[in-house]
């Protein structure tokens, strides 16, 4: 083996064989490699990476012959062999002459690296175990090989887990991209039906509107052309009377003029209409557009409910099997065993404390909490004066007087006083309703940040919170209020969903 100074030797160095130079070639960020070292490199990685300063190819680099450093190494390798006169240490068997500079030599001590020096993590000679590592971990270099080899294999089996990992997640997210496409065609596909229905209804109840302002029309032009025929007709009798009249009136003879009078009977005018209360009154329009209006939202109701039908079907598969959580519920609130039914009673039972413990507002939580995707329930509230439902974060307030709003991570529908419904934004939002609410369901788009609330019954939208940001699990929320003298003590249950 050929000793050279370390300095001297890395300049001909591969630096992924470790190994002096074969067929020297360079990338375009001026680092040099074996072609067939940086070719399987490439070849064995998923992407085009400098081994040295770690800079990305989008494409696979052109090498090119680094001819310098080609003739260079050719120099180098025609020198250590001619400057080899001792026989190689580590050659079992006939002893030949060094023709690569030694990587496997102590440049200290000119002896093999045999062993292994685990406190400095760096091959040494049996000399340099006794000299510089002596009270140092030392360990023949086969067993930290053998060691290494069985990390190495553990390493390259979970990056390999990591790696299919990644693929599958990418197969997830791909085919979440697939379901959200026929989501979407799905959603614009009967979008344009709606309207194009819409569309057709409005346009054919324009043209009734039309037709009956055109047909009253009609008619009111009618009238006026009989009445006008009539005094046309009348209007040519009495000219000819008027004609007759002249006649007479231009002789001069006396006895003439007296015989035509009494035979003709002139100075009587002919039988006429009284037309004094004869009038054409124009048609009378007022409600026609009012009315055609009215139709047209009676039939944009009818498919508004249809559409709401159908988006309750469709919120209702995403229904979870919500229990009550007893750890959560305040000390006054009795709990069915089956975890579906809560009540307020008169007793305060004794109760640990925990953090969990809703301890001022008579409220409870469900046990399962969301954190993603869509979750859906329906609690029957028929009979109650007073209640809070929707959902809350993880890190709402528990104790003390609570304000139940989104800013503090509330997300609810409420009723009061038996007939006043509040949606608690902030500030609250009052609730117009045509009926009272017998059943609620809640659903909850976590990405899309939405809550919803739905008249099941009626199958009609109450409210929505949307652009909301949540962080956090979400817990389904209930608050039974006040027993109101008796009259709120009908429990909140939750009811199994079933799609109308």
């Amino acid at each position: 083996t050929v000793r050279k100074s370390s300095l001297e030797i890395k300049h001909f160095l591969c630096s992924i064989c470790l190994d002096v130079f074969t067929d020297p070639v360079s990338t375009s960020c001026g680092h040099n490699f074996c072609k067939n070292c940086i070719t399987e490199h490439w070849n064995t990685n998923d992407q085009h990476l400098c081994p040295m300063c770690k800079k990305v190819f989008n494409t696979k680099p052109e090498l090119h012959v680094n001819t310098f450093i080609s003739e260079m190494v050719s120099q180098f390798r025609q020198s250590a062999q001619q400057k080899a006169s001792i026989p190689c240490d580590v050659c079992t068997g006939t002893k030949l002459k060094a023709l690569k500079s030694c990587l496997v030599m102590c440049m200290k001590h000119d002896k093999p690296l045999e062993l292994f020096c685990k406190t400095d993590q760096t091959c040494v000679c049996m000399l340099c175990s006794v000299l510089d590592h002596k009270v140092h971990d030392v360990v023949p270099l086969k067993e930290e090989y053998e060691g290494k080899k069985v990390e190495l294999g553990k390493t390259e089996a979970e990056i390999q887990q990591m790696i299919q990992k990644r693929r599958l997640k990418i197969q997830e997210i791909k085919h979440s991209v697939d379901l959200s496409e026929e989501d979407a065609d799905r959603e614009i596909a009967e979008g344009v039906q709606v309207f194009t229905s819409l569309k057709e209804s409005v346009e054919r109840g324009l043209n009734e509107l039309i037709n009956t302002i055109k047909e009253k029309q009609k008619t009111t032009e009618k009238q006026a052309e009989a009445f006008i025929k009539e005094l046309e007709q009348e209007i040519s009798e009495l000219m000819k009377r008027s004609t007759e009249v002249e006649q007479v009136l231009r002789s001069e003879d006396h006895l003439h003029l007296l015989q035509s009078v009494q035979s003709l009977n002139i100075q009587q005018p002919p039988p006429t209409k009284d037309w004094t209360e004869v009038s054409v009154r124009p048609s009378s329009y007022e409600g026609t557009v009012v009315k055609a209006v009215v139709q047209m939202e009676e039939t944009l109701s009818k498919q508004m409910k249809k559409l709401l039908e159908a988006e309750l079907k469709r919120v209702q598969q995403y229904a979870m099997d919500v229990t009550l959580d007893p750890d959560t519920a305040h000390p006054n609130l009795i709990l069915s065993d089956d975890g579906k039914q809560v009540n307020l009673g008169d007793v305060r039972r004794n109760l640990p404390d925990n953090p969990e413990r809703f301890s001022y507002r008579v409220c409870v939580l469900g046990k399962k909490s969301s954190s993603s995707g869509r979750l859906y329930f329906e609690v029957q509230v028929k009979g109650k004066t007073e209640w809070t439902l929707g959902v809350a974060t993880e890190s709402i307030k528990r104790k003390g007087s609570i304000a139940l709003n989104s800013q503090r991570g509330f997300w609810t529908i409420a009723l009061r006083d038996g007939n006043e419904y509040k949606a608690g934004a902030d500030p609250p939002v009052l609730l117009s309703l045509k009926s009272q609410l017998q059943k609620v369901g809640v659903f909850v788009d976590y990405e899309e940040g939405l809550v919803s609330f739905y008249d099941v019954d009626a199958a009609a939208l109450i409210y929505s919170f949307t652009g909301c940001s949540f962080t956090e699990k979400l817990f389904p929320y209930f608050h039974t209020g006040n027993n109101d003298g008796g009259k709120n003590s009908a429990p909140l249950i939750i009811s199994p969903v079933r799609v109308n």
